[in-house]
């Protein structure tokens, strides 16, 4: 059997650095027959050097014998049974994880972050189940009635059913969720308006950490809105206030010339997918207007490259002496007369001070 476990795992991982798991397993294999084959033969092999053994369990070496080679040997190959399927399984995974992650490209790193996803979700449902199985079968061969255990079981079954309504919907939506890669572990995704980097992705809840290192844990049930920041690619917008004396042909040119600088560094130049995207003029407010565009990137990355493209095209706009919006105050002075009349001439009355819009108030 050790042997067959050996060369099951190795067929699955067949790299020489993972011998740690195959080797373990195997030598795990070895020494739980090993330990059967032992309490059934010492007995007799104690008798036949000489040693009394009349104070063993039941007063019989015979008894003990035939209980290590019948149920302590089911036993043995139940537990030996389980922990090998629980072990394929973990190998199967890894497997699975890392032929996802093999080659190059932007889509290795949504396929890397799904794998991952998947294969731990996978593990955990598969170490549940065998070990409830596995456990069930040992008490039966203990002679525990598992009746009223299975019989709890489905009472059990049937309260989650009728009461636990909410747990039911959260496993459910975590299902969906999982299955439909609306988002992955890795990701940064806003849920139900709160932001952060998805740390896990479980059948019943999804976690959060945000840029404060506060954890969030939302029952997948309870989520109604869900933005994934980071799938497949992402973008930095920008958009730039210029006064109205600026030209706005002049701006976009600098605000390309600042991404393709960027574009050009090899330690951005990973990071973007695509020579930045200028819209033009995209609003027009008093005394400014507004230039707007935007830059594709790798995911995760785009505030990275948005940050350096601020700095870049701050410097740039100083140089070509691209001017912003300057914040202004008017001040308005009311005359008025002895009698609080504000005088004979209409066209000398001065409304009540105010700011222009735009800037700031008094």
């Amino acid at each position: 059997m050790a042997r067959i476990a050996h060369l099951v795992l190795r067929a699955i991982l067949p790299d020489e650095h993972e011998h740690v798991l195959v080797d373990r397993t195997r030598l795990i294999v070895r020494l739980v027959l090993l330990a059967v084959v032992t309490a059934a033969l010492a007995p007799a092999a104690l008798r036949v050097a000489g040693y009394n053994t009349r104070g063993t369990i039941g007063g019989s070496p015979e008894a003990l014998a035939r209980w290590a080679l019948d149920a302590g040997l089911r036993i043995a190959l139940i537990g030996v049974a389980a922990f090998f399927v629980i072990r394929v399984g973990s190998a199967a995974a890894q497997r699975f994880e890392r032929d996802m992650s093999a080659g190059t490209g932007l889509d290795v790193i949504e396929r890397t972050k799904r794998a991952h996803t998947l294969a731990t979700l996978l593990q955990k449902t598969l170490h549940i189940a065998v070990i409830g199985v596995a456990g069930l079968m040992i008490l039966r061969e203990l002679r525990v009635d598992i009746t009223p255990v299975l019989t709890g079981a489905g009472i059990v079954g049937l309260a989650v059913g009728f009461g636990a309504q909410t747990l039911v919907r959260d496993v459910i939506s975590g299902f969906f969720l999982i299955l439909e890669d609306q988002v992955r572990v890795g990701d940064v995704a806003v849920v139900n308006g709160q932001g952060g980097l998805v740390e896990a992705i479980n059948l019943r809840t999804i976690v959060l950490r945000d840029e404060n290192g506060t954890v969030h844990v939302f029952p997948n049930g309870a989520i109604t809105t869900m933005a994934n920041l980071s799938k497949d690619f992402s973008y930095f917008v920008i958009s730039l206030a210029i006064s109205w004396e600026q030209d706005p042909d002049a701006v976009a040119k600098a605000m390309a010339d600042a991404a393709a600088s960027l574009q050009q560094d090899d330690q951005f130049k990973p990071h973007i997918l695509a020579p930045m995207e200028i819209y033009g003029v995209d609003a027009i407010d008093p005394g400014q207007y507004t230039v707007k565009g935007r830059i594709k990137t790798v995911p995760l990355k785009q505030w990275t490259v948005g940050r350096e493209l601020r700095k870049r095209l701050t410097a740039l706009l100083k140089e070509r002496n691209i001017q912003l919006p300057q914040p202004t105050m008017h001040l308005y002075v009311e005359k008025t007369g002895p009698a609080g009349d504000t005088g004979a001439n209409p066209e000398s009355q001065i409304p009540n001070p105010k700011s222009q819009p735009g800037a700031p108030h008094t």
